[in-house]
């Protein structure tokens, strides 16, 4: 009798014990070195940047993303109408943790050449590479995040990612430890789970829950303009090698090689105008794309002559030299469903770090998609605080702590 009492007091002894030690395990938030708020393609890149560096490789590193898991299984047949042009210092940080193996294998369109010129005047501009050099890359959104997605994955053990997590708060601390406070910055998730980090890094867009939680402000400007984009079939399969970018005087409107024979739109313009262009029927805006891209009827004579001027005050100057015009391949017809209108504006952050928080990407600057360099910036962004905190790390510094010291 008393060894089967004695056996139901250590059962229970070992269940009240779990018990006790689970909730304690819940109690105690975990602690990370970095965690990233935000899993678009800055974010994605930041996380997969960090945990291929060898400096980094035991620090804990968490990405936050609200959205599900996205990786293609099979690639669609469609281009997706959300285009990024990639310069090739995004491809080589994207090349140097394997994401842009990933890429190539999937869907690219390299590109050698860029002509800019204006609808009302003869001026022209055009950037060349050497021939064997490409000048950049228009890649689809999805594919450069399927890749890092996919490059993620073999990163398991370095980086843990949570998917569908959506955060409700974010508490700050001091400067300086007080002793009364913690020391990190506390997330708490909408599933109740509290989360600890040395460093935040906001890469959660122009509307940064990060940015506004940490009182960082912002100088913005509301252009009144709507980017149009859609993808387009040519009439005929081409090189197509060339991106294009013309000057209207409702705003520039550009067309950016996909494939042969496919290419990506974006046209900038009022919102009256955009939601014309939405609407129409195909075959009328087939007829206005090409219009915008070969028509004269905005060519002013006054300007040109204007122009003709400047350009010959400026030869006694400058050397000599002439861009050859091409005119750019006709659409032959859009595809459906492919169409669709997104506001344009700019933000820009008046700091970039604080203590224990960093801003990356349009969380820290929103531009205008003129010349494509939105997430090019947020990658360059990548590039510098990776060097800083693989530094950093080196050191023994704090990851935090060091950060905010770089603006000291």
């Amino acid at each position: 009798m008393q060894r089967l009492c004695l056996l139901h007091f250590l059962k229970l002894h070992r269940i009240w014990t779990l018990r006790q030690g689970r909730a304690l395990s819940s109690a105690v938030p975990a602690v990370y070195d970095v965690v990233i708020s935000g899993g678009g393609m800055v974010g994605s890149a930041m996380a997969c940047a960090l945990g291929s560096d060898p400096n980094l490789r035991h620090k804990k590193i968490l990405l936050l993303e609200a959205g599900h898991r996205k990786a293609f299984d099979c690639l669609p047949e469609i281009f997706s109408n959300r285009v990024s042009s990639i310069t090739p210092g995004s491809a080589a940080l994207l090349a140097s943790f394997g994401a842009w193996d990933l890429i190539l294998a999937m869907r690219f369109k390299p590109f050698k050449r860029m002509q800019v010129w204006d609808a009302c005047s003869d001026a022209l501009i055009t950037f060349d590479k050497d021939a064997m050099e490409d000048m950049g890359y228009i890649v689809e959104n999805d594919v450069i995040i399927s890749a890092l997605t996919q490059q993620l994955d073999s990163l398991s053990k370095r980086v843990e990612v949570l998917y569908r997590s959506r955060v409700l708060d974010y508490k700050w601390p001091p400067p300086y430890n007080n002793g009364e406070a913690s020391p990190w910055v506390e997330i708490e998730l909408s599933d109740g789970q509290k989360l600890h980090t040395r460093l935040l890094i906001g890469a959660d867009g122009h509307n940064s829950m990060v940015r506004s939680s940490a009182g960082m402000q912002t100088v913005q400007w509301g252009y009144n303009h709507v980017a149009i984009v859609a993808t387009l079939h040519l009439s005929e399969a081409t090189d197509n090698n060339v991106s294009w970018q013309r000057f209207l005087p409702s705003g520039p409107i550009a067309l950016l090689p996909l494939s042969d024979t496919c290419s990506s739109l974006v046209w900038s313009t009022s919102p009256e105008h955009a939601s014309q262009l939405v609407n129409m029927d195909e075959e009328s805006f087939v007829d206005t794309v090409n219009s915008a891209f070969w028509s004269n009827e905005n060519h002013s004579e006054f300007i040109t002559s204007a122009g003709s001027l400047l350009h010959s005050a400026l030869s006694f100057f400058t050397p000599s030299g002439t861009s050859a015009r091409q005119l750019p391949p006709s659409v032959a017809r859009v595809e459906k469903n492919s169409r669709a209108a997104f506001p344009l504006g700019l933000r820009h952050a008046t700091e970039y770090i604080r203590h224990r928080v960093a801003l990356i990407g349009d969380a820290a600057h929103r531009v205008h998609p003129l010349a494509g360099q939105g997430v090019n910036m947020g990658f360059g962004d990548v590039a510098s605080l990776t060097h800083h905190l693989s530094t950093a790390a080196f050191n023994g510094s704090d990851l935090g702590k060091y950060v905010f010291e770089l603006q000291q």
